[in-house]
C-alpha cells in the first residue's frame, strides 16, 4: 500500500492536505500509477470550487487541474508508456494517481523543465480564443484580463501576428504583461481604455477583444473597445450576478454603425482526441503548446509566483483568494517529500 497524499477542499474556504492508502496494485488493464511532479492551482476555478458555488464540484472534494507526473507502474495492455517515462495530464492535486493514458495525456521530451509543464493546459485553455477568432498578423488584439489565462491569450495572439493589448487594474500584472510581451498595457482604473487604444492603433479600437476576466461588468464594458466588424471573444467564464440595461450591448452587436459579432471561447467547444472530422482538439493544441515552450516561444518565467509544499495548501489558496493582485501561477512541488511527510 503506498501513503498516498492529497489536497481536499474540505468545506468553503477549507483546503488541507489529507492521507489516504492507495493500492498500487488496483492498476485496471489499461491504466497507469502515476507520482505527480508539479500541479499548478487554477485561480478561477479551484477558488470557484473552494467557495461552494460551482454546482459541478461537491464538497468535500480534491481538485486538480493539470500537472507534470512520472509513470511508476503501468496495466497489462499499455504499449505507449513504460515505468520512468513523464508525462502532461489533467491530473489532481494528489500524490499520487491511477489513471487511464487517454483523453490528454502526452510524453514530456527531455529538455523541458518539468515545472513548465502544468502552464500547458492554462495555455491550452487561452488557445481556444485564439482558435475560436479571426485574428490575422497585423491585428490588433485586446485582452481583458492578465491572470494566468489572459496572459497566455495575450501571448498566443502575438505569436498570432497580432499587436497586443493588454488591460487589467493592476499594475504587477501590467508589468507581467508587459514582460510577456504585450505592446501596450492600460491599467483601467486609472487610465481611459478608449483613449489608450485610439492612440496606439491611429484612430481605431481593437479588431478583436478577448474577455478574459469573466466579470459580467467588464463584459458589458469591453465591447465598447471593439471596432467596427470586430469581434468580441468570451475566455473567461462569467461569475456573479450584474443587474444593467443590456440594450446598449446589444445595440453593439445589431446596428450596422458596431456590427460586433460575440464569439464563446470555452475550453470544451472542441473534441478531446484527435479526429479526421474536426481540425483542432485538446490534444492537438496542448501537442503544440509543448512544442512553443519546447523552443522558448512563450515566456513563462514571469508567470510562476510561488512553488509551494502541498503541506501549505491551505495557506496558498488564501493567498490566491485575498491577494490577487500579487499572485499569479502558483505550483505544488510534489517532490518535497520530506516536508510533506512531516505535514
Amino acid at each position: 500500500m503506498l501513503n498516498n497524499k492529497k489536497v481536499v477542499f474540505e468545506k468553503p474556504w477549507s483546503a488541507k492536505l489529507l492521507d489516504e492508502s492507495l493500492d498500487e496494485n488496483a492498476i485496471a488493464p489499461g491504466q497507469v500509477l502515476l507520482k505527480k511532479r508539479y500541479s499548478i492551482i487554477s485561480t478561477g476555478t479551484e477558488l470557484a470550487c473552494l467557495s461552494g458555488g460551482e454546482s459541478w464540484f461537491a464538497l468535500p472534494g480534491t481538485p486538480g487541474y493539470s500537472c507534470a507526473a512520472e509513470v511508476v507502474k503501468i496495466g497489462t495492455g499499455i504499449t505507449d508508456f513504460s515505468p520512468g517515462d513523464m508525462v502532461f495530464c489533467y491530473g489532481s492535486h494528489t500524490l499520487y494517481e491511477i489513471m487511464s493514458p487517454e483523453g490528454v495525456f502526452l510524453k514530456v521530451p527531455k529538455e523541458i523543465d518539468l515545472k513548465w509543464i502544468p502552464f500547458v493546459r492554462i495555455a491550452s485553455i487561452a488557445a481556444t480564443a485564439i482558435r475560436a477568432s479571426d485574428i490575422e498578423w497585423g491585428d490588433f488584439t485586446a485582452v481583458t484580463g492578465q491572470g494566468l489565462v489572459g496572459n497566455m491569450a495575450m501571448q498566443l495572439a502575438k505569436l498570432q501576428g497580432a499587436k497586443t493589448i493588454a488591460i487589467d487594474i493592476a499594475e504587477k500584472r501590467l508589468d507581467i504583461a508587459k514582460q510577456c510581451g504585450a505592446e501596450l498595457v492600460i491599467n483601467a482604473s486609472n487610465q481611459d481604455v478608449a483613449t489608450e487604444i485610439k492612440r496606439f492603433t491611429g484612430g481605431y479600437m481593437a479588431s478583436t477583444l478577448i474577455e478574459a476576466t469573466g466579470v459580467p461588468s467588464m463584459n458589458i464594458k469591453a465591447a465598447e473597445w471593439v471596432e467596427q466588424n470586430g469581434e468580441m471573444i468570451f475566455l473567461g467564464s462569467p461569475r456573479g450576478k450584474y443587474e444593467t440595461d443590456v440594450t446598449p450591448f446589444l445595440n453593439r452587436t445589431h446596428l450596422a454603425a458596431f456590427n460586433v459579432t460575440l464569439k464563446g471561447a470555452h475550453e470544451w467547444r472542441y473534441p478531446v482526441n484527435r479526429t479526421p472530422f474536426v481540425k483542432h482538439s485538446l490534444e492537438r493544441n496542448s501537442e503544440l503548446i509543448i512544442e512553443l515552450i519546447s523552443r522558448k516561444r512563450l515566456t513563462l518565467e514571469p508567470l510562476l509566483t510561488e512553488i509551494a509544499s502541498p503541506a501549505d495548501c491551505g495557506a496558498m489558496y488564501e493567498k490566491l483568494r485575498n491577494h490577487k493582485d500579487q499572485y499569479m501561477g502558483i505550483l505544488f512541488d510534489w517532490n518535497i517529500t520530506d516536508r510533506i511527510a512531516k505535514a
